[in-house]
């Protein structure tokens, strides 16, 4: 599972760190930097799916820029960026440390990258570690870069392009068994970074059927229609159990058929039942509501996506009423545990906020300005001055919808 993420001069980050927990919350005002670390994750994911580093910020046909494209994604004036993530190992004592620094001018391209095995010894603090690929410093404007492979000595030599990142070139080859175990390990955890973004317009159309859902989640039907008949019966129940206990109690099942003659194609469908003594209506997705499709959405990534996932929501609770925040997080927690996904959101509702409660701020992330730089923080809610003395005036929603925890936090810096 991924661990951690650091930030050097990222967009507006000049050094940060974002702690990943089995449900990560993210808050901040807008322009804070929220969208700039996801937008980190989505790099990562990019460039270990043998994506080309340019394709990864500037985006392609059948892919969008990220935000900013490859013109922002270093702080300016610099010329570059590293990040580097945490990830859990094969066992509880092992980690890897992955790390990539990639060229924003004059062109997009490789710097440096390596990979590093992390050991914790038995009853101590510390951690015994082996380097499993590391690149050799580059000559001016070289075509290539120089990657040293773990061999057990000093290193094997082998050359990579550097429109990529070298990960991508490894994985899949035959190599010695630590180093192949640390690609695969980092590779699968990275591609499987998982960024929904519910777009309930391209929700209500027939889809494909498919085995994984889509980002703006147009194929949910595919999807579910897709699923072996016994995945599929629980899926279903899930989907129908989780959607009844909204507030209006008006959707009562939720499933999802192949259409057409040739069955190639799904709709999304649920039966409401308004009063109790007369028959309930079935209606297909294009007349449910947005607030219904997102938290469906959520519900299917949380269900179908593959054990040990990390899924990313940005605002999470968008277009859904407040009355839902406590089924939301209800939601997020049980799934995410049964399931074994990682969860990271972000938010602006203070509603959502409050129903955190607090034994959920040790997971919770304050992305803000510092105001005599303008560069992007991120810090631990927890660790913000006074806080205490603040949440005695109030839950967390109220605190964030005044600004007092921001307010905190800058005056701090300054």
């Amino acid at each position: 599972m991924l661990k951690r993420l650091y930030f050097e001069n990222w967009k507006s980050f000049h050094s940060g760190e974002l702690p990943i927990d089995p449900l990560t919350v993210l808050i901040g005002t807008n322009a804070s930097g929220k969208s700039n670390a996801l937008d980190a994750l989505e790099f990562l994911n990019r460039s270990a799916s043998s994506k080309d580093l340019q394709v990864c910020l500037a985006g392609e046909l059948d892919m969008p820029s990220l935000r900013g494209g490859a013109e922002w994604a270093s702080l300016k004036p610099k010329d570059r960026f590293t990040l580097k993530s945490l990830i859990g190992g094969e066992d509880e004592r092992t980690d890897y440390l992955y790390s990539i620094t990639v060229e924003t001018i004059p062109h997009i391209q490789l710097l440096a990258e390596s990979l590093s095995r992390l050991k914790k010894r038995s009853h101590s603090a510390h951690s015994s570690e082996i380097r499993l690929f590391w690149t050799d410093e580059l000559a001016h404007a070289s075509p290539s870069v120089v990657a040293r492979l773990y061999n057990g000595k000093g290193g094997s030599k082998k050359e990579f392009r550097r429109s990529a990142s070298i990960l991508s070139q490894l994985s899949g080859l035959t190599l010695q068994k630590d180093l192949s175990l640390g690609i695969e390990t980092v590779v699968q955890t990275l591609q499987e970074i998982f960024i929904l973004d519910p777009i309930p317009a391209r929700m209500r159309n027939y889809s494909l059927l498919s085995d994984r859902l889509q980002s703006d989640a147009s194929n949910i039907a595919g999807v579910l229609a897709a699923l072996p008949e016994e995945t599929s019966k629980r899926v279903e129940q899930e989907l129908s159990r989780y959607i009844s206990e909204l507030p209006e109690k008006d959707i009562v099942k939720v499933w999802a058929e192949k259409v057409g003659r040739f069955e190639t194609d799904a709709m999304l469908y649920c039966r409401e039942s308004w009063v109790p003594e007369e028959p309930p209506t079935e209606i297909d997705a294009r007349a449910m509501s947005d607030g219904t499709l997102r938290f469906l959405a959520i519900l299917t990534a949380l269900l179908t996506r593959p054990e040990g996932s990390q899924i990313v929501v940005e605002e999470v609770d968008n277009g859904l009423h407040p009355s839902r925040s406590n089924l939301l997080l209800k939601v997020l927690r049980e799934l995410g545990e049964s399931r074994k996904i990682d969860v990271l959101v972000t938010t602006h509702n203070p509603a959502l906020l409050d129903e955190l409660g607090t034994e959920m701020i040790p997971f919770v992330v304050v992305s803000h300005r510092d105001p005599n730089t303008g560069e992007s923080k991120l810090t631990l809610l927890e660790d913000v001055r006074n806080l205490p003395k603040l949440l005695a005036t109030g839950p967390i929603g109220k605190l964030s919808s005044k600004g007092l925890i921001e307010r905190n936090l800058s005056e701090k810096a300054s």
